[in-house]
């Protein structure tokens, strides 16, 4: 290594300066606003935030009480069917239950039907990455490439469409509403799309572009743990059918905890339902398919109200009172500790 060695300046020369510029940013001359905290701004700044979060965590609590909501665990009422799917091999045997249920008082409005698991984590880090999205994007695409693994292609070398985890443990229960009127029975009319989000439904997900589904998904095999290929999921329906199918998507959408419930279907509001459910005896017919035994989960079928604030979930409206308490009672902890060494102070200037 060369050593460095620094020459004096010569006379004459400048003498290099390490000074910044005189300017009023390096100098830090820029204006600013200094605000001075007095005893009156700081309190009445706790005191305002306070009563600002205790109103709206009010509310919101007042609006989730409004919410009408009845939830069903079938998953005890359909233990024949539980035990069936214990052993995978009888993956393509129909098993079908009935949940019996009574509405003691009109749900008005508009009802939403959702379908709830316990204890199923999505949120496992493999699992949350295990998808292609540039296939479900409908582009042609090396899926071994992908995090998909194990769930790319089958021994023979056919891909998997959709491939990953989450195509793969799709919740695929069929869940019919029926209303019992008298000797009469009545099946409520359920909406099964338009409830996915929509960039979800027109940015995130595309189907293959052929000239039908069948063909564009050739070549490619279902998951192991679906009962039919993608292009079969709703085969009423072509704009909800492949990878653009609203229950697909609304499954691909993970949740960050053990127990949650995706939105299944709506009731429409035609002909006897127009006002929404009547009061009475209704029936849930349930094609068992979704198997919950080995890892110990439950299963729900959740009918519920929404109204401006959302469903049925309280957490946000006690966190407004929590927090508007607390900072209404650190302004009484503060004028408390003011007015205590004021006092002091007054004493110690006799």
């Amino acid at each position: 290594m060369k050593n460095k060695t620094s020459f004096p300046p010569q006379e004459g020369e400048a003498r290099p300066s390490r000074c910044p510029d005189n300017s009023a940013f390096k100098q830090q001359k820029l204006p600013a606003w200094k605000p001075q905290l007095t005893i009156a701004t700081v309190l009445s700044s706790f005191f305002l935030t306070g009563a600002f979060c205790l109103s709206v965590g009010v509310c919101l609590i007042l609006s989730t009480n409004s919410v009408r909501e009845i939830q069903i665990d079938y998953s005890d009422k359909c233990s024949d069917c539980s035990k069936l799917r214990e052993n995978s091999s009888n993956w393509n045997k129909e098993c079908h239950c009935s949940v019996n249920f009574m509405l003691k008082e009109d749900i008005l409005g508009d009802v939403f039907m959702y379908y709830g698991l316990q204890n199923f984590y999505q949120n496992h880090r493999r699992y949350v990455i295990s998808r292609s999205d540039a296939q479900l994007l409908g582009r042609n695409v090396n899926i071994q490439k992908s995090y998909c693994a194990p769930f790319t292609t089958y021994r023979n070398g056919t891909p998997m469409a959709p491939c990953g985890a989450i195509a793969n443990s799709m919740f695929n229960d069929t869940i019919d509403l029926f209303y019992n009127l008298k000797s009469s029975v009545i099946q409520v009319p359920l909406l099964k799309t338009g409830n996915s989000w929509w960039t979800d439904k027109n940015v995130k997900f595309r189907n293959p572009k052929s000239y039908n589904l069948s063909s564009a998904f050739a070549g490619t095999a279902r998951p192991p743990y679906w009962q039919k290929p993608v292009y079969l999921l709703d085969e009423e329906d072509e704009r909800n059918n492949g990878y653009v199918n609203d229950d697909f998507i609304i499954w691909m959408r993970v949740s960050a905890f053990a127990t949650f419930r995706n939105l299944y279907r709506r009731v429409s509001r035609i002909r006897r339902f127009a006002d929404g459910l009547p009061a009475g005896n209704y029936t849930f017919h349930i094609s068992y398919n979704f198997p919950v035994t080995k890892f110990k989960g439950r299963k729900h079928v959740i009918l519920s109200t929404v109204v401006w604030s959302g469903g049925s979930n309280p957490f946000l409206g006690i966190a407004y009172v929590v927090s508007g308490t607390a900072a209404t009672l650190t302004g009484f902890v503060i004028t408390a500790i003011h007015l205590k060494l004021r006092k002091k102070k007054a004493y110690f200037q006799k």
